[in-house]
Parts: C-alpha cells; structure tokens; sequence
C-alpha cells in the first residue's frame, strides 16, 4: 500500500467566520486546515485570495460532502475533476468522503446509511476505485453518522467499513463522534467498534460536538463543543490504534477562534500522552 499522506497533529475546519482571525495569525496548536471542496471551487474575489493566503502556507486537506458514493446515480465526475485541479492548485494531499449515499436524482441534503451486504460492498468499492482512477490518487472514506438503519444488513458496521476498504483498497478517516453517535442510536460498544478498526489504514481523525435530542437519540449536528465520554472515546482511540492526526469539525454556531482553540489544544494533549516518548516514560 502506497504511503499515508503525511499529516501531523491538530486540525481545524477552515470556516470563513474564522478567516479575520486567521489572519492575525495561526495559532501553534493548529497543524493543518480542512475544508469542503464544494465551498470552495470556482470561488473568486476576496474569497479566493483568502485561501490562497492560507494554502501557501499551511497543509490543506480536502473533506467531501456530496460525491454519495454509495448512491445509485452517476458519480459527478465534473465535480471530481473539478476537486482534482482545485488540490493541485493548492497542494493539498488528501481527499476524503463519507461511507454514505446523499443523493437520488437530486441532493437529500443528508448522509443516508447504506445496506451493509455484499452486493453493496462491491458496489461502493468500485465507485472508490473510479474515484481514485479521476482523482490518480488513493482516497479515505469517513465512518458516517445515521439515525435510521438501511433495511437490509448481512454484516455490523464494522465488518462494512472494513470490507469496504479492504475491496476498494482505499484509506479509513476514522470519526470518533460518529462512532459514539452510532453507538448511542443503535446500542452498541463503541470501544469494540474501535478494537475491530484497521490502524494502517487511517488517515487522520475527527473530533465534533452533537445534540443530544433523546437519552437514545443524537443527533451529529458539528455545531457544539465535544462532551467528556467523546474525549474519553478518543483517547482509547489513541490507546487502541495510535495518536492518529486529528481535526475539530465546527460548522455552524461557531465560536470566535479564541474559544474554539482549547478544544484543538485539548487534542494535541492528548496526542502527547500517546506519543511514543510519552508511552515509554509512563
């Protein structure tokens, strides 16, 4: 398998409410940006001249919203190669997107849950491959958050994810919200979920906030500060499967910088007490 690309420590989504802080400058804690590629491309003016500003000078991730790989309409190939001039541009060595279908003839506006079998497997594996032929590079694919199951299922979610990567032979971009958001919604351990994920093929990690709309419903809404048991999940994260890059998604009722920096810097504590010298000195 050809190397990960190469990310390191705390991310951050790269949201234009924060650009005027940005640029008073990057605060060290943060590593890397991430973005959505669809807010972005064919964008000029102020805007543009924004990112550029940031590109040049700081590593850029690309994260997708609405490819829907697991949908039954047409890749949007446009879009891909779209995506593909738009990373060369601006360096950015990574593209990832949900394990989710989001559109039928149409967007729905919503990650839907795809049947876990293996028709679907194969399916979903050869629109990885036909993204990556596009795109002439490997891809990861996002565990996603859901709140209805498909109707049909011959596997767990795990044994999906993992049967998915293995036939596409792509990366994993290991959410460890969505894991707890699923495992609340659907009742199950989320550190046996974690225990069953392949180290070698992630990519980096999320962190989000959600709401909790019933004590047996969440709903993964990125617009909240993470809670304590979603902390805890990522550091057994760290502990199971390594101090992994990290990024904090916050995409709506985002706070100024200064007061979403402690969640970033909480992530980098955590990376440092899994770090290998940290391990070795404890």
């Amino acid at each position: 398998m050809p190397d990960i690309p190469r990310l390191n420590g705390a991310g951050l989504g790269f949201r234009r409410d924060l650009i005027p802080a940005l640029k008073s400058g990057v605060p060290p804690a943060i590593d890397f940006f991430e973005l959505a590629p669809e807010n972005w491309i064919d964008m000029g003016g102020r805007h543009a001249r924004d990112l550029r500003q940031f590109t040049e000078r700081h590593t850029f991730v690309c994260h997708g919203l609405s490819l829907s790989l697991g949908g039954m309409t047409s890749l949007d190939e446009v879009l891909l190669r779209k995506t593909k001039a738009f990373m060369a541009e601006h360096r950015m060595p990574l593209y990832t997107e949900h394990l989710s279908y989001c559109s039928d003839h149409g967007h729905l506006y919503d990650l839907m849950p795809i049947p876990a079998t293996w028709e679907a497997v194969r399916y979903v594996a050869g629109r990885i491959r036909r993204v990556q032929d596009i795109l002439e590079q490997r891809i990861a694919i996002e565990n996603a958050s859901y709140y209805v199951a498909a109707p049909i299922n011959e596997m767990d979610e795990p044994a999906f994810v993992n049967a998915v990567l293995e036939e596409a032979d792509c990366w994993l971009h290991l959410d460890v919200n969505n894991v707890y958001v699923n495992s609340v919604n659907f009742k199950f351990d989320p550190v046996e979920y974690l225990k069953r994920m392949p180290a070698e093929r992630i990519v980096y990690m999320h962190m989000a906030g959600h709401y909790q709309e019933a004590p047996d419903l969440i709903i993964d809404t990125h617009g909240a500060e993470v809670i304590d048991p979603v902390w805890q999940l990522l550091d057994t994260a760290y502990n199971l499967l390594g101090a992994h890059p990290t990024c904090l998604e916050r995409d709506f009722n985002i706070p100024p910088l200064a007061e979403l920096l402690p969640e970033v810097e909480h992530i980098a504590r955590l990376q440092a007490l899994h770090s290998p010298r940290s391990v070795r000195a404890a």
